[in-house]
């Protein structure tokens, strides 16, 4: 009777051993598989050696030009939003981050006449420090990025949550739209002001309003 019992019951014994095996060979790539990074999403657009304008360490009110390859849209909305948003995301570096790392950047526009709209999330007002060191910093760091390359712009003018504001943390002029490059714009775009509705396209007529006076 035993060794009938033993014949029915190890083999049995065998196939749960096997199953809680496979259970944890099967648990542990599950867990293998969550540590790992996702995989990059590669887009279509080629990579270009782009120059990004972070702080330079140990001196105040300093910009360094970067150069990073990145995949880039020959688009000059997409390519825009593309720079600027790998601006935000820092350097590795963070003591020569520029802009603060909770800012976002909510639309990009640019007008006919080479004149950009760039609106941004209340963090970039909010969580930069104080001071007009600081904050003419961060506009100097967006617009020579911009300026290296996107040439399409010329101007820029900065919104906070599609609204403009006084100033960007108290010191900085808002009001103001900042110069980006002195060259002549290449062949002008299309504009974009009729797809757009809200405080952003008020703001967007009011700088074209300034421009033709």
């Amino acid at each position: 009777m035993a060794v009938i019992a033993g014949a029915l019951y190890f083999p049995a014994l065998r196939r749960q051993v096997n199953r809680a095996k496979q259970l944890t060979e099967k648990t542990a790539e599950q867990a293998r598989r969550e540590l790992l990074p996702p995989a990059p999403v590669t887009s279509g657009d080629p990579m270009v050696k782009a120059r990004m304008f972070w702080g330079a360490n140990g001196t105040d009110g300093a910009l360094v030009p970067v150069t990073v390859e990145l995949p880039l849209s020959k688009d000059p909305v997409l390519r825009a939003k593309e720079i600027l948003n790998t601006l935000l995301a820092g350097p590795v570096d963070s003591e020569a981050r520029t802009l603060p790392p909770d800012a976002a950047l909510l639309a990009f526009y640019i007008l006919p006449d080479g004149t950009a709209i760039a609106d941004f999330s209340e963090a970039l007002t909010t969580s930069i420090p104080s001071g007009i060191q600081s904050e003419q910093l961060a506009v100097d760091s967006i617009t020579r990025t911009l300026e290296a390359n996107v040439p399409q712009v010329q101007r820029l003018k900065i919104l906070i949550h599609g609204q403009e504001v006084d100033t960007l943390a108290g010191h900085l002029d808002l009001k103001q739209t900042f110069q980006v490059s002195m060259k002549e714009a290449p062949a002008p775009l299309p504009s974009r002001v009729s797809a757009i509705t809200g405080p952003i396209k008020r703001a967007i007529e009011k700088v074209e309003g300034g421009a033709k006076k």
